[in-house]
């Protein structure tokens, strides 16, 4: 069988699950194998670049729901965190508030008979340090990459498109 000027031999793939390879998507192995070094390496620089802000001690949970929670300005509810965050286990979510609640970065309040979040001046002062370190370190690293700001966006799209695909398999996988 010939393979394509696309196909790489398999001892050319980067993947941590070499039989999976095997099959008729090598290329998806080598996804799933980057997905895997991206998703710690994200976690890692958002809790680094956390206490580099002065906030310490902070999960990756914990962080994307704080970045949420400012979004738009507007107060978020624990329902929509979950929404937003693909976050399954609302007590995870409910916990994270409740930390960040403690630490000062967030306050709770009620919106009818809804608890509702919003960021304190404490946690706005926090995630803009948060921002300019990233705008330093990260933003000014990427533009060296070659990378576009529309090749940024397709990888972005492309990776919302196959979450979903993941999603799907992941039913199809409970109903077997």
């Amino acid at each position: 069988m010939e393979k394509s000027k696309d196909q790489k031999a398999p001892r050319d793939l980067i993947v941590s699950s070499a039989h999976l390879a095997l099959g008729s998507s090598p290329a998806l192995s080598e996804l799933e194998y980057g997905s895997v070094l991206f998703s710690h390496a994200f976690n890692r620089w958002m809790v680094r670049c956390m206490a580099a802000a002065g906030v310490p001690s902070l999960s990756p949970v914990e962080i994307l729901i704080i970045h949420s929670v400012r979004h738009r300005d507007r107060p978020k509810t624990l329902s929509d965190l979950c929404l937003v965050l693909d976050i399954e286990d609302t007590h995870v979510a409910n916990y994270a508030v409740k930390k960040l609640d403690a630490a000062g970065l967030v306050k709770t309040g009620k919106s009818g008979k809804e608890k509702v979040i919003q960021v304190t001046d404490k946690g706005l002062e926090a995630l803009t340090r948060y921002s300019e370190i990233r705008e330093r370190l990260l933003v000014e690293a990427t533009k060296v990459s070659g990378l576009s700001q529309d090749d940024l966006s397709s990888i972005a799209s492309h990776l919302r498109a196959l979450s979903g695909y993941y999603e799907q398999a992941a039913r199809s996988a409970a109903t077997l």
